[in-house]
């Protein structure tokens, strides 16, 4: 038998080939607990075996990938115990905080049904039970899968010799991500009754043995409701029914077509909303995380507040920073031009108060090659019409505009929720569509490479963290800015970016992990997506100016 290096930490090891990777690393228990091991920085199951000479290193359940593990891992758990009641049909949502929403589709969750759920659940825990990836010949796969599930559908549509699965007590199911190495390892959760169905609670990263109360999300669970309702009239539940449409040129130009109509409906009654209160209204604060359309949605809204009258003036708040030597330094002493404190919030206040008022003003324009502002502004004054529209990561924050009455100021958040699925029990995150969008956008227009976006991914989000979510609940009104289709348009751009990060670096986990999630989806051309889409604003050739 073949023997192989291994390294682990400082340790270096020979040892054959076939070794189970649990038996390489650390025997005694511990906490936070492993659940995964990283084979030269890709992810893998604590119950594969080492094929290959590698560095590994432990994955464990405090990390952003064991954190990950954990959760999916409790959606198969969930899909398992379901196995009990097959007339109950449940359908992944979206993520509210340290819980997944669950939609009951079929309208028989009762208090007694979700009381034996978790139950079963608890039941399956117990025992623990492993969970074996397997990898099955196509053959085999095609007869052990329905061919009408969306399991099924989607081994045709890859067209793979080998397809990757996880068994657990007889039940199987495709592997879209590592799993716990048993069922024991998802000991914390919790099941709620929620209206829309029930919520699968799991605890936060930084307490993995833990639950933590589920915060009250309504703005983010009703603009997931209408989304999903709008899924249901498209009748794309999830990407195997998406790879159908895409399959077909024809048909595929329509959906993109019924989908951005879909969408454009939406900005309108958006307007007409804000036309209703155009008595008082003079200030649109529009925020959202990185990568969620805003400055398209921006221009978009624009176009239709003039549909309904309004004369919309767009105000930069890119224009509002400090000069350079005022502008707040982080923990590690660089700039931090995400912190409220790094934008002129007085003079923004005066500026504003004297707009409401009818007054003239000019506004700074900031040069970023100086680090300061321009000698000469912009004179702005508001006519009776005119409607100020703000767009930027503070928006939410009634801390940038203190001296703007509420009822002269509506708020918008605006973020990709993808109501897309795989499959009932696997979704796809918005913060990983939000991701590979970015990806796209800073090679097309920055020419930064993949490798430079996923490094400055965790800061990005750490900014949002801190900046955006605490806010997003106060907002007016909310906008889901994900089409159904763009993970297929985008794919044809992030595969080949994504395939230069090299194995070496850390950065390559997310990059596989991103890969297997863009393996699922038939690519799509952009052809078809009009010129004024939101996601122009990421793969080019937009009607609009940036």
């Amino acid at each position: 038998m073949p023997q192989l290096s291994v390294t682990l930490g400082q340790t270096h090891l020979t040892v054959p080939s076939g070794t189970p990777l649990a038996d390489l690393l650390p025997a005694k228990p511990q906490s936070p607990a492993i659940l995964g091991v990283l084979v030269n920085q890709r992810l893998r199951s604590l119950r594969s075996t080492l094929t290959i000479s590698a560095t590994l290193e432990p994955v464990l359940a405090d990390s952003s990938m064991g954190h990950k593990i954990y959760r999916k891992t409790l959606c198969f758990l969930l899909e398992l115990a379901g196995q009990t009641f097959p007339e109950q049909k449940l359908r992944i949502g979206p993520s509210l905080g340290n819980a997944y929403l669950f939609f009951d589709e079929s309208g028989t969750l009762t208090p007694e049904r979700l009381a034996q759920l978790k139950a079963q659940m608890q039941a399956l825990v117990e025992r623990d039970l492993p969970i074996e990836p397997v990898r099955l010949p196509y053959a085999e796969a095609c007869r052990l899968f329905l061919p009408t599930s969306e399991s099924g559908k989607l081994i045709v549509q890859k067209n793979q010799p080998e397809v990757p699965c996880v068994e657990c007590d007889g039940f199987w199911a495709l592997e879209h991500f590592p799993l716990a190495p048993s069922t024991k390892a998802v000991a914390v959760f919790d099941l709620q009754p929620h209206p829309d169905g029930l919520l699968l609670v799991f605890p936060e990263k930084r307490l993995p043995l833990a639950l933590a109360p589920v915060p009250s999300k309504p703005l983010l669970v009703q603009t997931a409701r209408e989304y999903k309702t709008l899924v249901d009239i498209l009748g794309i539940p999830s990407v195997p029914e998406l790879n159908e449409i895409v399959a077909k040129p024809k048909e595929a130009s329509h959906f993109v077509q019924v989908t951005e109509t879909l969408q454009e409906k939406k900005l309108s009654r958006l307007a007409d909303q804000l036309a209703g209160l155009s008595s008082t209204l003079k200030l649109v604060l529009v925020a959202g995380p990185s990568s969620s359309g805003k400055t398209t949605f921006t221009k978009k809204l624009a176009v239709h507040l003039q549909a309904v009258g309004f004369k919309p003036r767009l105000l930069g708040l890119d224009d509002y920073f400090l000069d350079r030597e005022h502008t707040p330094k982080d923990a590690e002493g660089n700039y931090d031009f995400e912190a409220l404190e790094a934008l002129d919030i007085p003079l923004l206040n005066e500026h504003l108060v004297a707009l409401l008022a009818g007054k003239s003003v000019e506004t700074p324009i900031f040069d970023f090659k100086t680090g300061s502002r321009k000698p000469q502004g912009r004179p702005l004054t508001l006519g009776p019409r005119d409607l100020l529209i703000m767009e930027g990561i503070h928006g939410l924050n009634d801390a940038l505009t203190p001296l703007v009455p509420r009822e002269r100021k509506f708020k918008i958040y605006i973020s990709p929720l993808t109501a897309l699925v795989i499959d009932p029990h696997n979704r796809i995150s918005t913060t990983d569509n939000r991701l590979i969008r970015r990806m796209v956008r800073d090679f097309q227009f920055r020419g930064y490479s993949a490798l430079h976006t996923l490094r400055q991914w965790p800061s990005v989000r750490r900014g949002e963290d801190k900046n955006i979510f605490p806010f997003q609940e106060s907002a007016d009104a909310s906008f889901n800015s994900a089409l159904d289709y763009e993970l297929a348009v985008l794919k044809e751009v992030a595969v080949p970016l994504l395939k230069t990060v090299p194995p070496t670096e850390p950065e390559y986990t997310e990059a596989y992990y991103l890969l297997s999630l863009l393996d699922n989806f038939i690519p799509m051309t952009d052809l078809p997506v009009p010129s004024f889409s939101i996601l122009r604003e990421f793969v080019g050739r937009s009607g609009f100016k940036y």
